[in-house]
């Protein structure tokens, strides 16, 4: 999601949905699990492979939205990257394989990774807020909480048009307290 306008009634300017598996690589949606049980330098190898290329494809993805948006004469203030909650993950991969919430935790951490690097790579500046904190950072940076921030998210949405997911509830919320950080 990307916001444009003063910080107390944005508007969207983009909505997109990024992808950072490459459907032609076996497992890269999930490759810790596509890593599970293999030989370590096998499980390695498909780990790297599959990160490898969903780095490429996060640098791929944002130079084209901020190719989209700097076409629109848009300035753009930053990126706004939603947190897990979970504890740091092990430094050894075998470690990981061998848990599987572990698993599930290093594949979301390798794809936000992606998209740090991709966005650092462009001199984007990054706002990470942790998704339990998310409501609070918000009411605070837009100055407005509860259920008067749910409510004007609503609206936005409906303005936008469906589908209207969670998933895009929580990164207009993060855009949002991008744009108020930053505006």
């Amino acid at each position: 999601m990307a916001l444009s306008g003063p910080p107390a009634s944005p508007t969207f300017v983009l909505r997109r949905r990024i992808e950072l598996a490459d459907a032609s690589i076996e497992g890269s949606k999930q490759p810790y699990h596509e890593a599970e049980g293999r030989k370590p330098k096998d499980a390695e190898r498909i780990v790297g492979r599959c990160t490898d290329s969903s780095r490429r494809l996060a640098r791929e993805a944002v130079w084209a939205v901020l190719d989209e948006l700097r076409r629109r004469d848009l300035d753009v203030a930053g990126c706004g990257l939603l947190l897990a909650a979970g504890r740091p993950l092990p430094g050894d991969l075998h470690a990981i394989l061998a848990s599987h919430a572990l698993i599930h935790a290093a594949e979301g951490e390798m794809f936000r990774d992606v998209l740090i690097r991709a966005s650092e790579h462009f001199s984007l500046p990054v706002t990470r807020v942790r998704e339990r904190d998310l409501p609070a950072r918000a009411a605070e940076a837009i100055g407005v909480a509860g259920p008067e921030l749910q409510r004007r998210v609503g609206e936005m949405g409906r303005a936008l048009g469906p589908p209207w997911r969670q998933d895009e509830k929580l990164a207009t919320l993060v855009a949002w307290v991008v744009l108020s950080l930053r505006g």
